[in-house]
């Protein structure tokens, strides 16, 4: 039987400097070791692993991490503070972070949204044209 499975990320010489970001931004969140080589921490609980692997590879969108959020002080918070000091938006609730980590920050209101009956392709609409998940515009389309 296997244990709890957990993302490694590779960074360049910068895992610590990562993990120390993440866990500024994300709540019960803490370093538990760090041998130079590797940083283990967790981000809300759910642990994760940083390498300094050198230079060889690179992050891309192929993998992103999902953040739901109830509300929309939620989405601010996380898209504002990923972003920060070099990340960069992308559209429809997808950001990258300084060390180029791709990140979704969605609504938890969104399935229940794009689903209904009568208005979900209005919604589907309005967060295309969106960056940053706006609740009230999806809401209200």
């Amino acid at each position: 039987m296997t244990k709890q499975m957990y993302p490694c990320l590779w960074f360049d010489g910068q895992a610590r400097e990562a993990a120390d970001f993440y866990c500024s931004i994300f709540p019960n969140s803490k370093i538990i070791n760090d041998s130079g080589m590797v940083v283990n921490f967790e981000l809300d609980g759910q642990f994760f692993m940083g390498l300094n692997g050198g230079n060889h590879f690179k992050f891309n969108e192929a993998v992103s991490f999902v953040i739901p959020c109830d509300n929309q002080a939620a989405i601010d918070h996380y898209w504002y503070k990923l972003i920060a000091d070099g990340g960069s938006e992308g559209q429809c609730g997808w950001c990258k972070d300084k060390f180029g980590l791709s990140w979704q920050v969605v609504p938890t209101v969104l399935g229940k949204l794009m689903s209904h009956p009568e208005k979900g392709q209005r919604v589907l609409q309005a967060f295309m044209k969106m960056k940053k998940f706006d609740i009230e515009t999806l809401e209200n389309a």
